[in-house]
């Protein structure tokens, strides 16, 4: 994982944690690891986060684990991310800003066939 998808999967994990009201402090006695480790990896830190850490995570903060597997480039069995996880982990060397034309391309064609695509906060960090 490179710098940039590192920064964006802690800033997702950082505000769904918020969303729920967890602290650092509490999410990582949760998944049974340093304080600071959690604190690093919001930061964007950890180039290579271990998957059961991330699983722990994902499951505390009721997050599915193919979007947090998804923004750190790793597979999930048997689920499929969401449309920007999937995107970030499949075309991590495109710029933020192509990413977010690629979004609004699919949320036009999702509208024009009578879906909304994902809901808001759906895919969203």
């Amino acid at each position: 994982m490179n710098r940039t998808q590192a920064q964006e999967l802690g800033a997702y994990l950082r505000y769904k944690r918020e969303a729920h009201g967890i602290s650092t402090r509490t999410l990582a006695a949760e998944v049974g690891i340093d304080m600071s480790q959690i604190v690093r990896l919001e930061q964007g830190l950890v180039s290579a986060p271990k998957g059961e850490v991330l699983a722990g995570i994902a499951n505390f903060l009721e997050l599915p684990l193919a979007d947090v597997f998804g923004f750190a480039g790793y597979a999930a069995p048997n689920e499929l991310p969401s449309f920007r996880p999937y995107l970030r982990a499949k075309y991590h060397d495109l710029p933020s800003g192509a990413v977010a034309e690629i979004e609004r391309s699919f949320t036009k064609i999702a509208k024009r066939y009578g879906t909304d695509g994902p809901r808001t906060g759906e895919d969203e960090h």
